[in-house]
C-alpha cells in the first residue's frame, strides 16, 4: 500500500458569508465567492503548499462549493503535478433553511448550549452527519493507497467542520474531544504527517476552548 507522506487539509479563505450572514437570504450557500481578503488568505496558503510539495505529485480534493474551488485555484499549483476531483462528501455542513436568519441565529444558540456534534438543523444536518459522510470518504481515500502510484501527497480542500471532523475520524478522537476544539481560521492548514514508525501525526493542534468534559473512560 502506496500510503502518502502527507495528508493536508485547509480551510476555504474568506468568503462573503464569513463576513456578512445577511447574505444567506439571497445566495445559496454553495454560490457564495471569497473576499478579496479570501483570495489574499488563499494565495498565502499556496505560498506555503508549493513550498511543502515540491516536485511532488499531489491527489487533491475539492468541496463542490464555490469558494472553495476559488480557493484551490489561488493556490496556483502546477496543474502537471496535481490530479484534482471534485468531492461532495467534503461540503459545508447542511444549515438548513439560511432565508430565516433570525431562525437560524436562533437555532445556533440551540446548537451551542446542546451540544455542535449532536444537535440538528431543522431541514439541515448535525455534526455526527457530517463525520458520517466525512468518514465515508475516508475510507473511499484509504482504499485509493491500494493504487501502486498513488501520489506522496494528498490535499482536501474544505471546510473547518469537516477538518476537524476528518481528524477525529482518523485519529480517533471521542465526541467530547472534538466539542472541546475551534474551528481553525479561514486559509488555515493542517497536515498529518506519516513518521517512521507507520504512524500519522498531526503538524499543530487545534485551539481548544476549553478542556474535554466526557462521560467516560475511553482508550
Amino acid at each position: 500500500m502506496a500510503r502518502p507522506r502527507r495528508i493536508v487539509l485547509v480551510r476555504h479563505g474568506e468568503s462573503t458569508g464569513n463576513v456578512d450572514d445577511s447574505v444567506y437570504e439571497r445566495e445559496p450557500d454553495h454560490a457564495l465567492p471569497l473576499t478579496e481578503r479570501g483570495w489574499q488568505q488563499a494565495e498565502e496558503s499556496g505560498k506555503r503548499l508549493r513550498e511543502v510539495f515540491g516536485r511532488e505529485r499531489v491527489s487533491v480534493y475539492v468541496s463542490p462549493y464555490r469558494r472553495t474551488h476559488e480557493t484551490l485555484r489561488a493556490f496556483h499549483l502546477d496543474p502537471d503535478l496535481i490530479r484534482v476531483r471534485e468531492e461532495p462528501r467534503l461540503r459545508e455542513q447542511d444549515w438548513g433553511n439560511w432565508q430565516d436568519c433570525d431562525d437560524v441565529r436562533l437555532q445556533k444558540a440551540y446548537r451551542d448550549a446542546y451540544g455542535h456534534f449532536f444537535y440538528r438543523f431543522a431541514q439541515g444536518e448535525s455534526g455526527a452527519d457530517v463525520y458520517d459522510r466525512v468518514g465515508g470518504f475516508l475510507e473511499s481515500l484509504y482504499r485509493s493507497f491500494e493504487a501502486p502510484d498513488h501520489p506522496p501527497n494528498v490535499l482536501l480542500v474544505t471546510h473547518g467542520l469537516a477538518m476537524r471532523l476528518f481528524c477525529m475520524r482518523w485519529f480517533h478522537w471521542t465526541v467530547a474531544e472534538f466539542e472541546s476544539l475551534s474551528n481553525p481560521g479561514n486559509g488555515e492548514i493542517r497536515m498529518l504527517v506519516l513518521g517512521d514508525d507507520g504512524k500519522y501525526t498531526l503538524d499543530r493542534p487545534f485551539e481548544r476552548w476549553r478542556d474535554p468534559e466526557p462521560y467516560g473512560i475511553t482508550e
